[in-house]
């Protein structure tokens, strides 16, 4: 009998070396660093200058909504990916696919920096800002999933919430670097520089960072889980139309999970806080570097209690942790607006910080979470299909909503009703679920996988 989920072993019952572990982890943080710095300069962007640059002939009423419309619109396209990688990665094995999505979000970033702009060519420029946000969008939703299971299916199971981590702090990690690029080359070239051809720089700065990353997901081995699946041939042949049979219940709970975090986090991921705090015309009027600055910082603290809510969910459980962090959330979106309002940059950026602890407890235990809810033939299928669901209920268009609700009321209390609303809708959904921390991975134990998660279901 193998002995999947003993620390120590894979599941083929061979010992997995503690420097592969460590080989596994760093490069599942540095492919979605590298994944979600790509994803996020395009937010800052659109949130800084692509509404003058593509969007301008639509008026400056409607010039920066449609500019966040094209952020939300990836997120559309994230189902699309995410059946694609889950195909893929059910049949074919995680690692493929993380290679795939590597590749098509370098390609998809590096051509939005050459892009020419409405002045130069027209009505084509929006036309293909928007194709190549769609392919982000369709690399992202294939990304997190792979890159969730290579980290959790390596992890001994008392450390999953840690290893599942990892992937989870390469997202702050990306903000970080976009954010800190960004606010560097508003220094280095700012104001007619930076709307001319300081805001290209980073999306250019992607091609080094893709062959960074490429050099080190190719050196990981495969899934130990999914390793022992396709040895014994036992690969489902259409692991969506099981996933959606037998579960289709449990990923929309999942997915509203997610969307709790994610409509919050998309405030500053998906530039609104950026655009609203830099406008010129409204109540705030900060300059760009600062305000990049600021975000900057907060994505530090996010990463740090990404980290430790990972670390913690393994020693009370991912339940636990994520009730104490939809507490926490809540209480950061009410602070938030109010210390952004203030139109003074210590409490702009303490309001963000603030933000980011809620948003890391609500974020750092869901690889494990979601890696332990789905069965191993279909897992991949059920964390990326969960994941990009929930990213169109929460995130996309977030930033449009609130850009709408403050132009429609005039307020930015509508906007804070509206985040403490989707957060409280993650609570319910958490509360829904019962705590599988330490539930065996392996193909063996799918008899027990399969028991639905949900109270007061037998099965999903």
């Amino acid at each position: 009998m193998s002995a999947p989920d003993q620390p120590g072993f894979t599941p083929t019952g061979t010992i997995s070396a503690v420097g592969d572990r460590r080989r596994v982890v760093f490069a599942t943080v540095v492919g979605t660093t590298v994944e979600w710095y790509d994803f996020f300069i395009y937010a800052t962007a659109a949130g800084t200058v692509f509404a003058q640059l593509f969007f301008a002939p639509a008026g400056e009423q409607f010039a920066q909504i449609l500019a966040f419309i094209t952020v939300g619109i990836s997120f559309l396209f994230r189902p699309l990916g995410a059946f694609l990688a889950g195909h893929l990665g059910d049949k074919y094995g995680r690692r493929l696919v993380l290679m795939l999505t590597l590749i098509l979000m370098g390609a998809a970033t590096t051509l939005v920096g050459v892009l020419p702009t409405y002045e130069a060519i027209g009505i084509a420029a929006p036309i293909l800002l928007i194709l190549l946000r769609i392919l982000q969008g369709i690399s992202a939703g294939g990304e997190w999933g792979g890159a969730v299971l290579m980290a959790v299916e390596h992890a001994p199971k008392q450390k999953r919430g840690m290893f599942g981590a990892s992937p989870q702090i390469g997202v702050p990690l990306g903000l970080l670097l976009a954010s800190g690029t960004m606010a560097l080359m508003a220094v280095i070239a700012p104001g007619d520089a930076f709307l001319a051809w300081g805001w290209r720089v980073p999306f250019l700065l992607s091609v080094v960072l893709i062959l960074i990353g490429y050099y080190v997901r190719r050196k990981v081995e495969e899934s130990p889980v999914f390793t022992e699946i396709a040895e014994r041939k036992e690969q489902t042949r259409m692991p969506i139309v099981q996933l959606f049979r037998r579960h289709a219940l449990l990923v929309l709970i999942a997915a509203l999970v997610f969307a709790g975090n994610n409509a919050v986090g998309y405030m500053t991921t998906g530039g609104y806080i950026q655009r609203y705090a830099t406008d010129e015309k409204g109540p705030i009027g900060l300059a760009t570097a600062d305000v990049l600055g600021a975000v900057t910082v907060s994505a530090v603290s996010w990463l740090v209690f990404t980290w430790v809510a990972g670390w913690l969910s393994d020693r009370i459980g991912r339940r636990t942790t994520y009730i104490i962090g939809w507490i926490l959330q809540l209480v950061g979106v009410f602070l938030l607006f109010p210390l952004v309002n203030t139109a003074n940059l210590a409490l702009l950026t303490l309001g963000l910080v603030t933000l980011t602890i809620g948003l890391g407890f609500t974020y750092g235990p869901q690889a494990a979470l979601y890696s332990e809810l789905f069965p191993a033939s279909i897992r991949f299928s059920g964390v990326s299909i969960s994941y990009a669901i929930g990213a169109i209920l929460g995130g996309a268009f977030a930033p449009t909503i609130a850009q709408w609700l403050v132009q429609t009321t005039g307020s930015t209390d509508a906007v804070t009703w509206y985040l403490a609303g989707m957060t409280l809708i993650g609570l319910v959904a958490t509360l829904l679920l019962r705590d599988r921390s330490g539930i065996p991975l392996g193909p063996d134990h799918e008899a027990e996988q399969e028991k639905s998660p949900i109270y007061g279901l037998a099965r999903a």
